[in-house]
């Protein structure tokens, strides 16, 4: 038996399915393959790092003044939400990449080798999520550069971090869907935003509830991005955030479930 037979029966169990070990390490190999990606195209990482930064800066010294009386005061509460509403508009990048993909014939070609049909698509939501990551501390120590202070201590930095690196792999879910069903990477960035921006900013990650007109509060008190960007703000300030943390993670929960099944479905369909 030659080094590639060998190598291949490690791959294929005996009814021909690749093992799951094995589709575990080609997911990892995947998803390091698209990390890698950046240092032959810095632009990849601009994304993830100049538009995390414009956001910060735009909201704290644009709106500061007006909605808190000084930039400071309103970063510490808004920084939170800011985070929370980059990380959902870039679930788009996930969608736009997977279309890329599709477009490009580049699943038909990974379908020819011996690898688990689900690990590029798993191994893009990783590399994604990785890179979210990446903005999200950028973010925080621009904050804190900037006057945040994080009173939750490094377990509610931790925390934060993990909480919202679990809805955004949810939500990853979502943005499969619309990639595997867009036409082409620009329907998918229009859908996307269409979807994001009323549901980003009818929450509480830039202003107080309780400021808004009673009929939109009703939408707003079940909002995801609310309890989101509470519990995130919570965990970061030091402040009780258990209601807002178990809401996240349940609407999390009912996402994956959701859409999980009908993103595969239509991934299937498409490769």
């Amino acid at each position: 038996m030659t080094t590639a037979d060998t190598s291949l029966a490690d791959t294929l169990g005996g009814s021909g399915r690749v093992r799951p070990l094995a589709a575990l390490r080609q997911t990892a190999t995947l998803a390091w393959r698209s990390l890698v990606s950046v240092k032959h195209n810095p632009l990849e990482l601009v994304d993830y790092s100049i538009s995390p930064i414009m956001f910060v800066l735009l909201f704290t010294y644009v709106f500061g003044g007006q909605m808190a009386g000084s930039p400071q005061d309103y970063l510490q509460y808004a920084l939170a939400g800011i985070i929370v509403q980059n990380t959902l508009f870039m679930s788009t990048y996930t969608a736009m990449a997977l279309n890329t993909d599709l477009t490009k014939g580049v699943f038909d070609r990974l379908r020819s080798l011996p690898i688990a049909r689900p690990a590029p698509l798993f191994g893009r939501i990783t590399a994604d999520l990785a890179k979210q990551l990446w903005a999200m501390v950028l973010m925080i120590a621009l904050g804190t550069l900037l006057g945040f202070e994080v009173n939750g201590g490094p377990a509610g930095f931790v925390g934060a971090l993990l909480l919202l690196l679990t809805f955004a792999a949810a939500v990853s879910w979502t943005a499969v869907l619309i990639g595997m069903l867009a036409g082409d990477a620009e329907k998918v960035q229009v859908f996307a935003f269409t979807l994001i921006f009323p549901i980003t900013f009818t929450s509480s990650a830039f202003v107080q509830v309780d400021t808004m007109p009673g009929w939109l509060q009703a939408w707003v008190n079940i909002n995801p991005v609310t309890h989101l960007s509470d519990a995130f703000r919570g965990l970061l300030d030091g402040t009780p955030a258990g209601q807002a943390i178990m809401w996240s993670l349940l609407w999390a929960a009912g996402i994956a479930l959701v859409f999980m099944p009908l993103a595969m479905r239509a991934y299937r369909s498409r490769t």
